[in-house]
């Protein structure tokens, strides 16, 4: 039985239907919906079994009979909130419960493949995955690089299949539920519709209106990289999941407006809470992730956000 974390989240949810793709039906999906609306996510999934978190939590603590049907996991669960500032929870959510998970594979030799982020790299300017590059400059970012540094840590003396992955600026079907957390795709759209305006911020950190630049990333390639962990079970370490190419806020923008057959850009004061913890650049360095053999072709920005909005538009309309 496969395991996915946050199987009702944004990227849980597609990891679910590629696995299903695949002929995998013995999907054991762990979630929190507290938030109900998440169950949308989950309904054109073939799953075995849903059970909640703190649930789970307790049974991998009793190492329950249910313990025994596992034999990999994909931990995406996480709280992806970069404004939370509630260290408590977050460290517990993020830190502690994936510590958890990471031990309970360790003793059974399950392949574990887990979400990280590139929010641990901060307000650099580079982007491989050496310690010299990570400066989060907020708490998820940091509980993010504390669970990497805790799996570096033991490294050596680990003999099964565990893979970090660096996730930047994902976008796609299934993130409505995040609310201010989904991407600009998902915003820009819905402002076009609303407004007929997309915002946009103005100039900041030495880049022109709306030049900001961003590794933006579709949905389906991080999942196409978390398959092809599993299929590849010899292969572990931390790998960033980008495109390799950063894009404009405006690129972005102008290809909402193109899709729509209208719409204006609107540049609007960067926020002054922002300043100091906002990432105006992101570039996902590849090298060792094709250096274990993984050469898959990211999607052009240009057709993700094309394929995206077609999805977007037309699942909207039908609600």
């Amino acid at each position: 039985m496969i395991v996915v974390t946050g199987g009702a989240g944004f990227i849980g949810c597609q990891l679910v239907a590629g696995l299903n793709k695949l002929g995998r039906e013995d999907i054991l999906v762990v979630d929190d919906l507290t938030d109900g609306h998440k169950f949308e996510n989950l309904v054109q999934n073939k799953i075995a079994d849903y059970i909640d978190k703190a649930d789970f939590r307790r049974l991998i603590e009793k190492r329950d009979n249910i313990c025994d049907e596992i034999d990999f996991i994909f931990h995406q669960g996480a709280c992806s909130t970069t404004t939370e500032w509630d260290g408590q929870y977050m460290m517990d959510n993020n830190y502690t419960y994936s510590k958890e998970l990471l031990h309970f594979c360790l003793e059974r030799s399950i392949p574990f493949v887990y979400a990280s982020s590139a929010a641990v790299y901060g307000v650099n300017t580079k982007f491989s995955e050496e310690p010299d590059n990570e400066f989060p400059v907020n708490v998820y970012g940091y509980s993010k690089l504390l669970f990497d540094n805790y799996v570096r840590r033991l490294s050596a003396d680990i003999k099964s299949q565990v893979v970090g992955l660096r996730y930047f600026n994902v976008y796609g079907p299934g993130e409505a539920h995040k609310k201010s957390m989904a991407s600009v795709v998902f915003h820009f759209n819905n402002q076009i519709k609303e407004t007929g305006e997309l915002k946009l911020f103005k100039g900041s950190h030495g880049y022109a209106d709306g030049e900001q630049l961003r590794d933006f990333i579709s949905v389906d390639d991080v999942v196409n990289v978390n398959l092809w962990m599993m299929d590849n079970p010899k292969v572990s370490g931390l790998f960033n999941v980008g495109t390799g190419k950063a894009n404009s806020f405006n690129d972005v923008a102008n290809l909402v407006v193109d899709w729509h057959g209208k719409g204006n850009i609107k540049y609007i004061d960067f926020p002054d809470a922002l300043k100091g913890s906002y990432q105006s650049f992101t570039e996902a360095n590849l090298a060792d992730l094709r250096s274990v053999g993984c050469d898959y072709e990211f999607t052009s920005l240009n057709e993700g956000i094309n394929s995206y909005l077609d999805v977007l538009n037309t699942t909207q309309a039908l609600n």
